[in-house]
């Protein structure tokens, strides 16, 4: 598993999370911070899946 993939998990739980306090707080600003998060953190794990491709694809 490429490192990508596990930095954009982070990122899309770490985002899920502030997007979470920031609604039931009612702080818009966290809850835009939470979704940037987890859309950088999808957008890792996306590059992520694409070089595991990659490698997998020039092992065989």
């Amino acid at each position: 598993m490429d490192k990508d993939r596990i930095k954009g998990s982070a990122k899309e739980v770490k985002g899920a999370v502030k997007e979470a306090v920031g609604k039931a707080t009612g702080d818009a600003r966290l809850r835009k911070e939470g979704k940037a998060d987890k859309v950088e953190g999808k957008v890792d794990n996306a590059i992520g899946r694409a070089k595991d491709a990659v490698r997998d694809a020039l092992k065989q």
